[in-house]
């Protein structure tokens, strides 16, 4: 799957594809929603959207970019009246990224309206689409949270939250949901917890969010996690919790501690930026060298830097100053832009660097790309040795569950041992957390290789769900709905 940055070389990063914001029983709500989906940027920048509900009718604004850009008090939050919204920030994979597959999602069904917000993705999916459409159902997108709506609408339950529940009880994968009805607002994770979401208070309006930082950022009070499994309904008599799956043991996102979360959120009762600075304590213990500085790949690289340092004792120092002020449109892509890209985000700070032995310290390491480049800037910039420190396990498989990945293949360590993928990026040594040094990190003594604590699938290829598009499917990239897959 590619991106359409030119200056992320093909796509060499994770991407967590969305976050979602809703609340109820607020005052110009949907003001409130674009605050809190400011804070949650960061988990989707292709397009934003924002429903609102003001006891009769529901309005919906989406757009193409960022939600500053499109959702200002005076022209758009004016006409998203209401005491409830809910909200959604995006990418998109492959595919299509028109406003179609714009979130919320909104319906009319014999209940009402109903809009739905999703963070996640449904693996089976596509073969619920299939039956659906084969039995009249008509979709307007290629998302596969529209696959929710017409699941609910088709149910044979009489009332609306059992036709939800139903609806829920055919998705296999990953979701987390934001939905808004007449009757009030829902908020449900799958019964792994495999993404996240919070719940919290402003006054006396209740909000649910992909990350607690939204909270921080609208002066909402943090509550507590939606658990998994639970499915939270909020309206004006009160919340009322219900949970509708057999339990089983949680296994949520490991690298939401490793890369997607912001490091100012609590993430399992965790600080994020707390455990990245262990993780690269651990690492410093698991893969010591001998160098002069210890640099982070900015942004997402600082904290475990910070923790390599301090473990190590070796200076911490910002070696490459990174441009906050490339726009995503700024150059139509080509080999030369992307050859220039890294420069363009990345300068190395040539002061520092020239005469030194230096450890770079990133998250993770996907196509290898912009590894290569920068270990190549450090060179350039006059570094005697260059050796590179990641963050987190080998990344060999690909994500099923709401995370922008490149297909197996395309992934560095599916093609070659550690040794291998050094010579790639030619750095003078690799050197990667190993998976028990990871769970260490995250509070855990180790991974339980009969239990799983957490979702690690893109490390370890163990998938916590069935996959059925992907394994009915000799190649699920080349379904229409499955490539674009907007969650």
């Amino acid at each position: 799957m590619l991106t359409t940055d030119p200056f992320d070389l093909d796509g060499d990063k994770l991407r967590e594809e969305c976050g979602v914001f809703g609340i109820w029983g607020a005052d110009t709500a949907a003001a409130v929603v674009a605050l809190g989906l400011h804070a949650l940027q960061h988990r989707g920048q292709e397009a934003a959207g924002i429903t609102s509900y003001d006891g009769k009718w529901f309005h919906s604004h989406r757009a193409i970019g960022h939600v500053a850009g499109n959702f200002d008090e005076d022209r758009i939050i004016r006409q998203l009246p209401g005491d409830a919204a809910c909200g959604h920030v995006r990418y998109s994979t492959t595919g299509e990224s028109g406003l179609r597959n714009v979130q919320p999602l909104y319906a009319e069904l014999s209940s009402g309206g109903f809009a739905v917000a999703h963070n996640g993705n449904i693996s089976n999916a596509w073969t619920l689409r299939q039956d659906l459409v084969k039995h009249g159902s008509i979709f307007q997108s290629t998302s596969d949270t529209e696959t929710i709506i017409h699941l609910v609408a088709t149910s044979a339950f009489k009332t609306l939250l059992d036709c939800f529940i139903d609806a829920l009880k055919q998705l296999e994968g990953a979701y987390s949901l934001v939905c808004m009805t007449p009757e009030g607002m829902i908020g449900c994770r799958d019964p792994l917890g495999i993404r996240p979401l919070v719940m919290g208070k402003l006054g006396d309006a209740i909000i649910f969010a992909s990350e607690s930082v939204a909270f921080d950022v609208v002066g909402a009070e943090f509550i507590r996690e939606v658990e998994p499994g639970e499915l939270i309904v909020v309206n004006d008599t009160g919340i009322k919790t219900h949970r509708p799956f057999t339990p089983v043991a949680a296994r949520p996102c490991i690298f939401e501690h490793v890369y997607f979360s912001r490091p100012d959120s609590i993430v399992d009762g965790q600080s994020v930026y707390s455990v990245r600075k262990q993780i690269g304590a651990e690492l410093a213990i698991e893969s010591p060298v001998d160098a002069d500085l210890v640099i982070p790949v900015p942004d997402s690289g600082t904290p475990a830097a910070i923790g390599y340092a301090q473990q190590a004792e070796i200076p911490f120092e910002l070696g490459i100053i990174r441009s906050h002020y490339v726009g995503r449109t700024f150059i139509q892509p080509g080999d030369k832009v992307r050859h220039l890209g890294v420069k363009l985000k990345h300068n190395a700070n040539r002061a520092l660097i020239e005469g030194r032995r230096v450890v770079l310290i990133d998250d993770s390491i996907v196509r290898g790309t912009t590894s290569t480049k920068i270990v190549d800037m450090m060179r350039e910039a006059g570094a005697t040795e260059v050796h590179m420190r990641i963050a987190s396990p080998p990344t060999r498989n690909s994500c099923f569950y709401g995370v922008d990945t490149p297909e197996r293949e395309k992934l560095l360590a599916a093609q070659y041992d550690v040794e291998g993928m050094r010579d790639y990026i030619r750095a003078d040594s690799l050197a990667f957390i190993s998976i028990d040094g990871l769970y260490r990190a995250v509070g855990e003594t180790g991974r339980n290789d009969e239990h799983p604590q957490r979702c690690d699938a893109c490390f370890t290829g163990e998938y916590p769900t069935t996959l059925t598009d992907r394994d009915g499917h000799e190649n699920v990239t080349q379904l229409p709905l499955l490539a674009e897959r907007v969650t």
